[in-house]
């Protein structure tokens, strides 16, 4: 139950300025379904999400209680400095003539393949509860996804997405520096 809460508030964190988020705004608008284009990206991210704690079944079990710190602290790390960096529109996938199911459940997965929110899966799964990790990361992203879709992508880039994502940044060196000088014993 560790992971539940922290998971999903990091996954908030870091998906509110990112190209999934976008991209469900940008289909919600283009299907005129919100509700089915925010349940499609959900389902691409629970696909991923679960993919992460697989890893985190896998690998868990073979690191010490310090790597498992560390390995969340470069977690924290890198959410940190992708936060720092502009966040690049996605490709808006005009040319897709599958749905609005299928053209928001693919192209959210392609977008968010690899994101911070796997990672960030993986690194609270890695000490021992993967499916409350993936069950937190899982709400985030859902929350993220369903506020995108009925905000629509006019009112989602109007958002202060530049400002959360600057916080997020700093929550996340932070908690990186905190949390590895724990795990390297330097505190």
């Amino acid at each position: 139950m560790e992971a539940l809460v922290p998971a999903f508030i990091v996954t908030v964190l870091a998906q509110l300025g990112e190209k999934p988020a976008l991209l469900t705004a940008i289909l919600a608008d283009r299907f005129n379904q919100p509700l089915r284009v925010a349940l499609a990206a959900i389902v691409a991210h629970a696909g991923l999400n679960a993919m992460a704690a697989m890893g985190a079944i896998l690998i868990g079990p073979t690191l010490s209680p310090n790597a498992q710190a560390l390995f969340l602290a470069i977690a924290f790390l890198f959410g940190g400095l992708g936060a720092l960096l502009p966040a690049r529109a996605p490709d808006r996938l005009d040319g897709w003539r599958l749905g609005a199911m299928a053209t928001t459940a693919l192209g959210t997965f392609s977008v968010a393949l690899g994101s911070q929110t796997q990672f960030f899966a993986l690194a609270f799964g890695v000490f021992g509860l993967p499916w409350f990790a993936f069950a937190g990361t899982l709400a985030g992203t859902a929350c993220v996804a369903i506020a995108a879709a009925l905000t629509g992508e006019t009112l989602w880039v109007r958002m202060p997405l530049r400002a959360l994502r600057a916080v997020s940044a700093v929550l996340f060196l932070g908690a990186a520096a905190v949390i590895g000088s724990g795990a390297l014993r330097l505190t």
